[in-house]
C-alpha cells in the first residue's frame, strides 16, 4: 500500500519534469519491472496470466508470486463450448483456467488479504467509490467490458476483463491492463456499466495478508472441478476432463454435425482461435499448466508439478500444430495425449 503511494508520487514528479501524460510517465517509472530477461521476453510477460499478474501488481512485488495467486484463485480448469447463432459463424471458446468463479476475489480470500467488493447500479455512486479508493492511495480493480477497450481486439461477445485503476487526471482515467492504457472518464464509465453481471464492480484491497494461504483448499477445489461437476447441470459435460475428451472426439469426427470438419468450414479461423484459446484467451501459455506447475512446486508438491509441466508442453504442441495448419484429425491425436496427462495430473492432485 505504501509502495503505491510512493509510486504515484514518483509518477507525478516525472510528469512535472517531462510534461508526459500519466500513462507515459507510469510506464517509464515502472520500466524496471518489465526489463528484458536473458530470453529476450519482458519479465512481465514470462508466464503471464492476466488476473494473477494484475493482482500481483496491485499487491506489490514483495507479496505473493503470480503462480501462487493463480493457484489460490482456482488454478487450472477446462471449459469447451462452440456457440452457434443464426447468421453467424460458429464461435469456439475454451477457458483453460479456473471457471466460472472469478479468480481475483477467490485468490484474495484464500491469501487472507483484507478487501472489499463494491457493486452498485448507480454510475454516480460507482464513480464516488472509485475516487474514494484512489484518494486512499489504493489501486482498485474494476471489471470492464473488454470489447469497449480500444487497445483490445474486438470479439463478438462482450467478455468482461479486470483492470487496475492507477489514477484519474482531469477527465482521463489511467488503467493497468496487460499494459498501461488510458480512457476518457466517459468511455471508462461506459465500459464499466456495460456488463450486467459485473456492472460497476470494484475490488479494493484494504490491508496486508495475515496468516498462511489456504493452499490445501485451493488444490482440493481445482481437482474437484477437473474431475467432477462444476455447474451441477447438463453443461458439466463440457467442463474438466469431460470437456477435454469432448474436444478430442469432435476434432476427430469427420462426418457428424458436431465434428469440426462440418462445423468449421473456415478451417483457418478455427485453428487460429484454438491456438489463442490455449495461449492467451482466458489462459496463459500451455493452457495455464506451466504456471500452475510453478504453484505446485512452490507449495512443495513436486510430483503433481512434474505432470502438469508435461501437460503444459503437450498443450503447447497442440497450439503450435494449430498455428502450423495441422488437420483436425491430427490435432485430435495431440489432444488425446494431453488428456492422458491431465488424467495423471488429476490423480496426483487428489493424492495431494
Amino acid at each position: 500500500m505504501t509502495d503505491h503511494k510512493h509510486l504515484k508520487r514518483r509518477v507525478r514528479e516525472r510528469m512535472a519534469k517531462t510534461g508526459e501524460s500519466y500513462t507515459t510517465a507510469h510506464r517509464h517509472v515502472t520500466a524496471h519491472r518489465d526489463a528484458p530477461t536473458d530470453s529476450g521476453h519482458s519479465a512481465q510477460r514470462l508466464g503471464h496470466h492476466h488476473e494473477a499478474a494484475l493482482l500481483r501488481r496491485v499487491l506489490g512485488d514483495d507479496g505473493y508470486s503470480e503462480a501462487m495467486l493463480l493457484g489460490l484463485g482456482g488454478g487450472i480448469g477446462f471449459m469447451y463450448f462452440v456457440f452457434e447463432y443464426t447468421g453467424q459463424p460458429p464461435m469456439l471458446t475454451i477457458v483453460a483456467q479456473a471457471h466460472p468463479e472469478p479468480i481475483i476475489p477467490l485468490a484474495l480470500k484464500r491469501a487472507g488479504v483484507p478487501h472489499q467488493i463494491h457493486r452498485t447500479g448507480s454510475a454516480r455512486v460507482a464513480e464516488r467509490n472509485l475516487r474514494t479508493a484512489l484518494d486512499a492511495g489504493r489501486h482498485p480493480i474494476c471489471t470492464l467490458a473488454r470489447h469497449l477497450l480500444p487497445w483490445r481486439p474486438p470479439l463478438r461477445f462482450p467478455d468482461p476483463v479486470d483492470v487496475a485503476v492507477l489514477g484519474v487526471e482531469d477527465q482521463t482515467v489511467h488503467v493497468q491492463d496487460d499494459q498501461p492504457g488510458e480512457l476518457s472518464l466517459a468511455d471508462f464509465m461506459a465500459a464499466w456499466s456495460a456488463s450486467k453481471k459485473s456492472r460497476h464492480q470494484l475490488i479494493e484491497v484494504t490491508g496486508a495478508a495475515s496468516g498462511p494461504p489456504q493452499v490445501a483448499e485451493a488444490i482440493r477445489d481445482t481437482a474437484a472441478k477437473l474431475t467432477g461437476p462444476v455447474l451441477g447441470n447438463s453443461f458439466d459435460a463440457n467442463f474438466g476432463l469431460s470437456g477435454m475428451r469432448k474436444l478430442a472426439a469432435q476434432l476427430a469426427d469427420t462426418t457428424g454435425k458436431q465434428g469440426w470438419t462440418r462445423r468449421f468450414p473456415d478451417t483457418g479461423a478455427a485453428l487460429d482461435r484454438l491456438r489463442d484459446c490455449l495461449t492467451t484467451e482466458h489462459t496463459s501459455a500451455g493452457a495455464t499448466r506451466p504456471l500452475y506447475a510453478d504453484f505446485l512446486t512452490e507449495t512443495g508438491h513436486n510430483v503433481a508439478a512434474a505432470v502438469y509441466r508435461q501437460a503444459g508442453e503437450q498443450w503447447s504442441q497442440v497450439a503450435a500444430a494449430a498455428a502450423g495448419g495441422a488437420s483436425f484429425v491430427d490435432l485430435a491425436e495431440l489432444v488425446e495425449q494431453a488428456v492422458r496427462l491431465e488424467e495423471q495430473g488429476a490423480r496426483a492432485l487428489e493424492q495431494v
